[in-house]
């Protein structure tokens, strides 16, 4: 079984970076209602369009969730 986004997501946090992923995770670990234990692109996709504390390019979290896929 695949480790959850969140999870995964967690690894790429680096606060002195200016990668997408890193401010991603940075955003992600800020909002205590992110769906934490699911790998489901529609759940996380769902969340970060309409009910994300944060805005977020979605074009940028599509390569991400691939990176995420291929790891």
């Amino acid at each position: 079984m695949r480790k959850s986004f969140y999870s995964w997501l967690m690894t790429q946090r680096n606060p002195k970076s200016n990668t997408p992923v890193a401010i991603l995770a940075d955003l992600v670990f800020e909002d205590t209602t992110f769906p934490k234990h699911t790998d489901d692109f529609e759940i996380i996709s769902r969340y970060l369009e309409d009910a994300a504390t944060f805005s977020f390019n979605l074009s940028e979290f599509d390569q991400i969730w691939d990176d995420y896929i291929a790891h």
